[in-house]
């Protein structure tokens, strides 16, 4: 990761029109979720779109050159947390619940995005885990402001999720956004209030919950991108890029 890097209002104001864009290429995607779609189409519908407006799939050949995420989006299928491969043979069906993660490079200025989505008729167990990281999210943004920190952001994420009977992930974290995919600092879904990175004016972070049914620990795939629940239970995953202004917050995707 770069150093969190303080932003112009400039710059801001690119990302949040890209971050406008990729909110509504996530709400399209999204609303394609149903019984009988594979979440290679998924991919396919949400990659067109990125490009079509001028913008590069963040996502796509990210990580090492031996072995490179070979897609634009995300397809987080039940236990899967995060970095679910969209595949032609992964067929969605009634009950499952999917994270859709997205990022895009527009006018050389990146943002990051995510929300989970049930497919069909889906378990109240399912809407509670998804509607508890929802709710995460917006706690720990309600916390961003000059001078609060990270662990702030933190400690909302995690008591929102023990509140609601969940635990939260410890391997993977939030992160500064904006010049590069991943930037200082780090954002964990876990913390201690006063404790972690001070944010500033001028910051830009991905703020993104994830949330697990049972505990907390995880597993890598043979593909060593798909990371998912050890114990196989539910996990819901939402993300927004946030900036920090004097006042407090803006939304930016």
């Amino acid at each position: 990761m770069k150093k969190g890097l303080i932003k112009t209002e400039e710059e801001i104001e690119i990302i949040a029109q890209g971050g406008r864009l990729l909110h509504d290429i996530l709400e399209k995607t999204a609303a394609l979720v149903k019984p009988g779609v594979s979440t290679w189409d998924l991919n396919e519908f949400a990659e067109q779109q990125i490009y079509s407006i001028g913008g590069r799939p963040s996502f796509k050949n990210y990580g090492a050159k031996n072995n490179p995420f070979p897609a634009g989006l995300c397809t987080s299928v039940n236990d899967e947390v995060v970095h679910g491969i969209p595949s032609k043979h992964i067929i969605l069906k009634s009950g499952d619940i999917v994270g859709l993660d997205i990022g895009m490079e527009y006018k050389k200025l990146y943002t990051d995005h995510a929300v989970t989505v049930g497919v069909g008729d889906f378990s109240d167990k399912a809407k509670k885990i998804m509607d508890a990281t929802k709710k995460s999210l917006n706690m720990a943004i309600k916390e961003v402001r000059p001078g609060a920190t990270t662990g702030d952001i933190g400690f909302a994420i995690q008591s929102t999720a023990r509140a609601a009977g969940f635990d939260v992930v410890r391997d993977l974290v939030g992160h500064g956004v904006g010049y590069d995919v991943h930037e200082d600092p780090m954002v964990p879904c876990y913390g201690k209030k006063g404790t972690g990175d001070v944010l500033k004016e001028g910051m830009v972070i991905a703020i993104e919950p994830m949330l697990c049914e049972g505990e907390h620990f995880l597993t890598v795939d043979p593909d060593q991108w798909t990371i998912r629940t050890a114990d196989g239970k539910l996990s819901a995953h939402f993300e927004h890029t946030v900036a920090i202004t004097k006042s407090g917050s803006r939304i930016l995707t």
